[in-house]
Parts: structure tokens; C-alpha cells; sequence
């Protein structure tokens, strides 16, 4: 008889450590809601982009040097005779900038959904931790280069600890280990960012997913769906996670990779806000940089900085935009979660909000002249306004009546079928039919094939129609 060794060593294996038990928990038996839409993208491609900060940082520690006087230099050789050196150098770079685009797009979405609202204030807590994690991990990688901006980026960023009372100075101190931004300070922030940092970020993602599946993933609906079972205790409204949405999330994992891809390949710099034109030139501590300002992830933090006269009540600024997020959960006192279902005080707020966020974000960019400090001051009242405010126009607007089940969501089937159906109507809304003149041109060029030019009026009446469908989905 002949016997399956692979197998008796999967079974070995699987009595002494729940592999089974785990996929099943968190995978095949866990059940998510059935009407997830593609904002529920973002956790997953977060996780990916993790993965691929953790492989690139591995691969290029390989031939980096932690020294003041080799780092750059290091890096230099990385982009230019390591093999593939500089495509790994540019996942890296590009995927630190991706990682907060998708972060912040996923935080979006949850106050959209109400994703931090009982019972998943702690799965938004442990979020926020990982938020701050990444933005040290960001912070203390961004020096390692020893570019002109990466250094002097670090030395105004740190000097802001010196304007804490009492313990200020000793702080700054500390964080540099030396009077200025060092070889000390490349070395402690290279083994912060390498070692200590990701073994925070592990955990909490650890943490952040296992609270997730312990009380079950919110949905566009803002509606629990274990509130009503079948006769096994299965959720109604609930699909296996595995392979439904694992399945669908390989959908957005594709479309993450070709604009991930097109900017490796092709705008790796993105212009200069994923990697600053000063940090191509090696760190000179006697010329200091003409516009100090830090990576576009940063800058809505740094324009609510510069936006208050006081050094001291500056950083109290910029500390309280990160910790009022915190405060989230029990700043909104309204019941309904989702914004299909709120009243228009708060999706009015919520744009406010955003708007407010990528203004800061620009306006840290720039020059801190009169006219933009002015307007910093004006989008970080109405940033602080939308949280601090929260627990009154909360409380005042008027929502609509939230269903016990979740909305009836037609299929890709139908869907399709009914694009089908409208495709030669909008082709004919969106063209008109031209007339080609035949004196003019070379005769190669005159076919009467095409004929049809785009229509700027049903151009704009399509649009039209789309973002008030759009809105009527929200509403």
C-alpha cells in the first residue's frame, strides 16, 4: 500500500498548529456583508502595500549604509550598479507615497460608513495607531537618504520638540542624539525604521484585524448583519470573506498595480512630491535649502503648523489635528452610521472636511507667504471645526429611515445587461454627425468613416447625469 507522505506530513503538521482553524475563522467561515462596494478595497490593498514595504526595505538594507558620509552615496549605487537596484529603490519610494493614499482613502471611508462607531471604536483606535506608526516609520525613512531635504526636513521637524516646557530641549536632544542631525541621528532613526517601528505596525495590524472579525466588517449600509441568522447561524445578509471577496479584491489589486506600475516606470518623482528634486543633491549642513517643506503626506499637518504664530501652540496644533481623530467615536452622537442615511448637515460638513485637508495639503507645499498663511488659518478653523462642532450638528440633523436588511443589490448580470441596452443611445447623445470637407487636406485623409466628432453639450449632459447619480447613491 502505498502511502501519501505528503499528506501524513500535512496532517502533522496540522495537529500541532491550527492552520485549518484559522483559515476557516478569518476566511472561509467569516462572513462578510454581501453589498460592499469599491471603497472596500482599501484595507486590502493597504495590507499589500505593507508587504511591499517590508520586501523592498529588506532587499535594499542589503547594499544601504547607515553612515553620514556613505549614505547617500550608498543609495547612488543602489540606482546605478546593483542589479534592478533602482526599480526596488522606486517600489519603495513610490509605495511609501501609495501607502498613505490608500490609508487616507480608507479613513475617508470610514467616516462615510461610520466604520468608528459602536461596536467598532476600538477596531478605529487601533487604526489610528497604526496611522501614527506609519507616520514615524515615513518620518525616520525619509532621512536615511541624506538628501538636502531629508535632512534639513529632520532638522526643522525635530526642532519642534524643543518648544515642549521643561522636558523640550532634553527631548530634541535625545531624538538627534547630538546637538544637530548627525551620523547619531542617520544611525538611531536606521534602526528605528528597519527594526522597532515594523515590529509595531506587525502587531497592530494584528490587533486592527482581529477586532475586525471579532465584532464583523461595517458595510455602505451602516446595518448589522448578524442581527438576523438562518437556522446554522449564518448572517442573511453575509457571504463567505473567502473566495467571494478575495476574488473581488484580485479586481482591485490589478487596477492598484497598473497605476502603481505607471508611476514606477514612468514618473517615479511625481513631479517632485514623491521624491523632492533637493533630495538628489547630498546633504551640505552650510547651505540650507531655499523652501524647507516635508513629503505631501505630511503637509497638511505641517500647513496646520506654520498656520499658528506660537512655535509651542503650533505643535499643540499639529499634535491635536492627530488626536481629535482619536476622539471620533464618541464625538458623533448621531445613531445612523452611514451617509446614505444622514442628513445633508453632515455630508455638507464631510466636504467641508476634505476640502479643508487637501487645501492644508497644497498649502504646505508652498511658501509661507501672507495670503497662504491666511488661508491655512481659514481651512485648519473649518478642519478643528468639523470635529469640535460634531457633537452639536450631530445631534440637529435630520436622517432618513434606516432599513432592517440591507438594500436590494442588483446583480452584474442585470447590470451589464441594462449597459447594454443604453450604449447606442449615449453613443448617439455624445457624438454628432459632421460633414467632411472635401477641398481641404490630402485625399489619403478624407474617409467618410469618420465622420462622427464628440458633442460637447451631451458630453456634459452625460457627466451631468452621472454626478447626480452619484449623489442620489449617497443619499
Amino acid at each position: 500500500m502505498k502511502i501519501n507522505r505528503l499528506a501524513l506530513c500535512g496532517n502533522w503538521i496540522l495537529e500541532r498548529f491550527p492552520l485549518a482553524k484559522v483559515w476557516n475563522e478569518h476566511m472561509t467561515h467569516y462572513y462578510a456583508p454581501k453589498n460592499f462596494n469599491f471603497w472596500y478595497f482599501f484595507g486590502s490593498l493597504a495590507l499589500l502595500v505593507l508587504v511591499n514595504q517590508f520586501v523592498t526595505g529588506i532587499l535594499l538594507t542589503m547594499n544601504y549604509k547607515p553612515d553620514a558620509k556613505l549614505a547617500f552615496d550608498s543609495v547612488e549605487y543602489i540606482m546605478r550598479d546593483v542589479n534592478w537596484g533602482w526599480l526596488i529603490r522606486y517600489m519603495h519610494s513610490t509605495g511609501a507615497s501609495a501607502f498613505f493614499i490608500v490609508i487616507y482613502l480608507h479613513m475617508f471611508r470610514g467616516l462615510m460608513y461610520g466604520s468608528f462607531k459602536q461596536p467598532r471604536e476600538l477596531i478605529w483606535i487601533f487604526g489610528m495607531l497604526l496611522f501614527v506608526c506609519l507616520m514615524a516609520e515615513a518620518f525616520m525613512g525619509y532621512l536615511l537618504p541624506w538628501g538636502q531635504m531629508s535632512y534639513w526636513g529632520a532638522q526643522v521637524i525635530i526642532s519642534l520638540f524643543s518648544a515642549i516646557p521643561v522636558i523640550g530641549d532634553d527631548l530634541s536632544l535625545w531624538v538627534r542624539g547630538d546637538y544637530v542631525v548627525s551620523d547619531a541621528t542617520l544611525n538611531r532613526f536606521f534602526a528605528f525604521h528597519v527594526i522597532s517601528v515594523p515590529l509595531v505596525l506587525v502587531m497592530l495590524v494584528f490587533l486592527h484585524i482581529v477586532a475586525l472579525h471579532e465584532v464583523g466588517s461595517n458595510n455602505p449600509d451602516g446595518i448589522e448583519i448578524k442581527k438576523y441568522k438562518d437556522e446554522q447561524g449564518i448572517p442573511l445578509d453575509g457571504i463567505p470573506f473567502h473566495p467571494y471577496y478575495t476574488v473581488k479584491d484580485l479586481v482591485g489589486v490589478a487596477v492598484f498595480l497598473i497605476f502603481f506600475a505607471t508611476v514606477i516606470f514612468y514618473m517615479p518623482e511625481m513631479g517632485g512630491y514623491f521624491l523632492e528634486h533637493a533630495n538628489f543633491i547630498p546633504a551640505d549642513p552650510m547651505k540650507t535649502p531655499e523652501h524647507i517643506a516635508p513629503v505631501w503626506y505630511f503637509t497638511p499637518f505641517y500647513a496646520i503648523l506654520r498656520a499658528i504664530p506660537d512655535k509651542f501652540a503650533g505643535v499643540i496644533g499639529m499634535g491635536g489635528a492627530i488626536v481629535v481623530l482619536f476622539l471620533l467615536p464618541w464625538l458623533d452622537r448621531n445613531p445612523v452610521r452611514s451617509i446614505r442615511y444622514r442628513g445633508g448637515i453632515y455630508k455638507k460638513a464631510l466636504l467641508l472636511f476634505v476640502i479643508s485637508f487637501i487645501c492644508l495639503g497644497y498649502l504646505g507645499t508652498q511658501p509661507a507667504t501672507p495670503t497662504a498663511t491666511l488661508f491655512a488659518r481659514l481651512f485648519t478653523s473649518i478642519y478643528f471645526g468639523f470635529f469640535l462642532l460634531m457633537p452639536i450638528y450631530t445631534r440637529w440633523e435630520k436622517t432618513k429611515p434606516v432599513p432592517q436588511r440591507l438594500t436590494e443589490q442588483h446583480s452584474l448580470e442585470e447590470q451589464l445587461h441594462t449597459l447594454e441596452e443604453q450604449l447606442p443611445a449615449l453613443f448617439e447623445e455624445i457624438t454628432e454627425t459632421k460633414p467632411v470637407t472635401t477641398e481641404i487636406g490630402d485625399p489619403a485623409f478624407r474617409s467618410s468613416f469618420f465622420t462622427r466628432r464628440p458633442n460637447a453639450e451631451g458630453l456634459l449632459n452625460v457627466t451631468t447625469r452621472l454626478v447626480k447619480k452619484l449623489k442620489e447613491s449617497l443619499d
